[in-house]
């Protein structure tokens, strides 16, 4: 039986964070843990863009589930947001603060829709002591719809310089 060493750690709210790791975790043969809210955001697009807004200008940190793996069993690990107000989504900043990658390979990506700010900066300064190994900026369309507009060869190049 092949046990993956890669795991592939993200925080989605459209879906297309998510697809992006489930494309990633197939070519890789990776495990996948779905970072989560306690408190899941709910209301109208504009009243979650609201609430993003906020946390990400005050640096809040809200509580996320345990994952449902161990990140020991783990050698490389690969982390994706999707990009919320220029940077990455609270969520994830909280999964950052939590962990301690220093011993591990580390891939990050992060989904946008045209605005992708400083969020691949912020990730590596997040990461810490970890090893980056790749970044990847991933562009979808700025309609509000999952359109990917970042090629899906030019995503499989990418995955296979680090695979």
């Amino acid at each position: 039986m092949n046990i993956p060493q890669t795991l592939v750690v993200y925080f989605s709210h459209s879906g297309n964070t998510k697809r992006i790791a489930d494309k990633i975790a197939l070519a890789v043969n990776a495990d996948t843990a779905r970072i989560e809210t306690v408190i899941p955001y709910s209301g109208t697009p504009d009243e979650i863009s609201n609430q993003g807004k906020k946390e990400v200008h005050s640096a809040y940190k809200p509580e996320i589930k345990p994952l449902n793996v161990n990140l020991s069993d783990y050698k490389r690990i690969v982390i994706g947001t999707p990009t919320w107000w220029y940077t990455m989504a609270p969520a994830v900043l909280t999964f950052f603060s939590q962990t301690d990658l220093s011993d591990k390979d580390v891939v990050l990506y992060m989904t946008n829709a045209g605005w992708p700010g400083h969020t691949i900066k912020d990730m590596q300064k997040a990461a810490g002591r970890a090893n980056i190994i790749s970044t990847k900026e991933i562009l979808f369309d700025s309609g509000g719809g999952n359109q990917m507009i970042t090629s899906e060869k030019e995503i499989d190049a990418w995955i296979a310089s680090w695979k």
